[in-house]
């Protein structure tokens, strides 16, 4: 269920807008009697591109390939949100939507609540790289959102909705067995120590011989490091939270005494998982060794498989429900408004039908380089045997 959680936060994620201020610059496209300028584009485009979640994609920031499919597929988007933005916006201020600072205070709380506490919701903003003052930002534009939704339908979901949604969805609400731990990590991969001591200009004349013998010095000093925090945490479990926040370079859970919540076997690497789920509540491990480092762990909590009751469900199930039918009325809402608009893509690159045709080109290229890569190779006999 902790998906739906984390969903009811980011549900209005593709309709959230800050708003194209209009600045003395090209513009590309015209929406009605608005413009939507290159500024615009550049800012968004560059927001979507360093999205930690694209990196994977090769995509950061300018440093783009702008003859690549996925560049082609963030710009359609980027521009398709412009439009949506421009024409919300509009309509907004049609409707005379305000929201006030209580409003907005509200909407956060909530969101923090529905996360689970504020530690956790500050993890889920770094880890879509979004500040919180961003994040309020577009608190602001979310409440308009659901203003403006308010205004064009009354959702109501009823239990007879959420029991059917539970019923449908029962494995979404059974879990395996979990524990609760806490750790204290000491940063140790030798890689890792190895790219660093070469960045560094005072290594340069370093040979390999010199560099790994570094490396391996590191290695022993954090192990070291390790084991006394060990000894000391062994001779007095009380003090395992204080030891956590003070030395743990897991900067996250060292702010909560290294607590991690609980979890599922699959959800920690082998090393990790396989030591935590061997121990009883109230036990300390020796150290574990894992591809971050050096591991000093205590479960405090087990919990075996089961099942969330539809009660302890429903409120949750309920909220999704309804802001999945609130995002609907507003994806045909968009639509609608679309038919009606004027469009005029004024710089005609930034044209979807164009870019759609771009998009069907570099899949085809990329679907034949893909066969050339994999047509199996004849043998050097077999071509002896045509010649």
């Amino acid at each position: 269920m902790k998906q739906i959680k984390l969903l009811v936060v980011i549900l209005f994620a593709a309709f959230i807008f800050t708003g194209c201020g209009l600045k003395n610059n090209e513009a590309i496209v015209k929406v009605n009697d608005k413009v939507i300028t290159q500024d615009d584009y550049d800012k968004l485009f560059n927001q979507t591109a360093n999205n930690p979640a694209l990196q994977m994609f090769g995509l950061n920031g300018k440093k783009v390939d702008k003859n690549s499919f996925m560049y082609t597929m963030i710009k359609d988007k980027v521009v398709n949100e412009l439009i949506i933005r421009t024409l919300l916006e509009d309509e907004i201020q049609k409707r005379h939507i305000v929201v006030t600072k209580q409003d907005t205070e509200d909407a956060l709380n909530k969101a923090i609540e529905q996360v689970g506490s504020k530690a956790k919701f500050n993890s889920v903003l770094k880890e879509y790289g979004i500040s919180l003052s961003d994040f309020k930002k577009d608190l602001v534009e979310e409440v308009k959102m659901k203003k403006l939704v308010d205004m064009l339908e009354k959702v109501n979901i009823t239990e007879a909705d959420a029991k059917k949604y539970y019923n449908q969805n029962i494995n979404k609400f059974k879990y395996p067995d979990k524990v609760r731990a806490s750790h204290i990590l000491i940063s140790a991969n030798p890689e890792e120590i190895k790219e660093i001591a070469k960045a560094d200009n005072k290594n340069k004349t370093m040979t390999e011989q010199e560099l790994n013998a570094y490396v391996e010095t590191q290695m022993q000093e954090r192990l070291k490091k390790a084991e006394s925090l060990l000894a000391e945490v062994k001779k007095d479990p009380s003090l395992f939270a204080k030891v956590a926040k003070e030395n743990s370079d897991d900067v996250e859970s060292a702010k909560q005494g290294g607590d991690l919540g609980f979890f599922a076997k699959q959800e920690m690497v082998d090393a990790f998982a396989n030591a935590a789920f061997a121990m009883k509540p109230d036990s300390i491990s020796n150290i574990v060794k894992t591809p971050y480092g050096y591991h000093i762990i205590m479960v405090t909590d087990r919990k075996e498989a089961g099942q969330d009751s539809f009660e302890k469900v429903k409120p949750e199930i309920m909220l999704y429900l309804e802001n999945e039918k609130k995002v609907k009325i507003l994806e045909n809402f968009v639509e609608s408004l679309k038919k009606t608009a004027k469009i005029e893509y004024v710089n005609s690159e930034y044209n979807p039908t164009d870019m759609k045709k771009m998009l069907q080109q570099q899949m085809s290229e990329n679907s034949a380089f893909a066969d050339q890569v994999n047509e199996p190779k004849e043998s050097a006999a077999n071509k002896s045997d045509k010649k």
